[in-house]
């Protein structure tokens, strides 16, 4: 087991690499210019993993407005004028249903009375204004009427 974990050494030299130094193309020290008049001012803002990163202030995005607080009061089940429509609605129904169940009712009984009854009354009234149409004997009034004319000569 342990001839594995060792290293075997290398068969041949390892070649070296020494690279050449850079110092010919090397700029200098950095020199940051940063003028007091072209300071930008820096806003912190969140980004999409919900840290805060800086931000120039004029590259931010614009501040959301705040939006109003909501009534939150509950609201009746019906609207009360939809409910006023709608007991007017059904009380005029009913008013409508009524009285034209009571016109029919009227004129079903006038119709009634026009094709039977109505007969008979006449027929009734007619009885009692002719008695002698009938056949009965009825009764005779006679009405004497006497005018007495006397004078008087008292002198």
């Amino acid at each position: 087991m342990n001839e594995h974990l060792t290293h075997e050494p290398a068969a041949r030299a390892v070649a070296v690499h020494h690279p050449q130094p850079l110092d010919l193309y090397d700029p200098g020290p950095s020199l940051t210019v940063d003028p007091y008049g072209e300071r930008q001012p820096v806003v912190w803002v969140p980004d999409a993993y919900g840290r805060m990163v800086p931000m120039p202030k004029h590259l931010a995005p614009a501040p959301i407005a705040r939006s109003e607080p909501r009534d939150l009061t509950p609201l009746p089940l019906l609207d009360p004028i939809a409910q006023r429509f709608l007991g007017a609605g059904l009380g005029g129904g009913a008013l409508a249903a009524g009285v034209g169940y009571g016109i029919g009712e009227v004129i079903s009984t006038a119709t009634g009375i026009s094709g039977g009854a109505l007969m008979w009354v006449a027929v009734i009234v007619l009885a009692l204004r002719a008695p002698r149409a009938i056949g009965g004997k009825g009764s005779t009034v006679n009405i004497r009427r006497a005018v007495i004319k006397r004078n008087h000569f008292h002198g």
